[in-house]
């Protein structure tokens, strides 16, 4: 199999299409960080930050961001590490999981990029009358 053909199974794997409820050893976390060598540090629902390691089939083939949203396979509590990255949350499994119930709610304010091409972050301009009145 070539690079890119490996490159583009595996990235259809991290960002699956089919959406499913986590089971009970999984758990929707928010990334924080990348630490080094494949570790991240992300926080879970009840604020309680940690370590989940990144697969080594998603190594090299796929980037992650401070912000995004990672369902992990949880691992025993036998140090540093207590995960795995399983998928990588798009804002149409984030609707899936909200109509069924199993988003957390402490990421409910949390804003969630949409799947535009054109995802840019917009500004308001203020409208303030100090800076009218300065320049008369």
């Amino acid at each position: 199999m070539s690079k890119i053909t490996k490159r583009k199974h595996t990235i259809r794997e991290a960002t699956s299409t089919e959406h499913c409820v986590p089971a009970e050893n999984q758990m929707v976390v928010k990334l924080l960080e990348g630490r080094g060598n494949n570790l991240h540090c992300v926080e879970s629902a009840d604020g309680a930050k940690f370590l989940v390691s990144m697969p080594t089939k998603f190594r090299k083939n796929i980037w992650i961001k401070r912000g995004d949203f990672l369902l992990i396979d949880t691992l025993p509590d036998n140090g540093k590490v207590r995960g795995e990255i399983a998928t990588i949350i798009d804002s149409k499994f984030v609707k899936f999981l909200k109509n069924s119930d199993c988003w957390p709610k402490a990421f409910d304010n949390e804003n969630v990029l949409s799947d535009s091409p054109n995802n840019r972050p917009t500004f308001e301009e203020s409208s303030d009358s100090s800076d009218s009145s300065e320049s008369s």
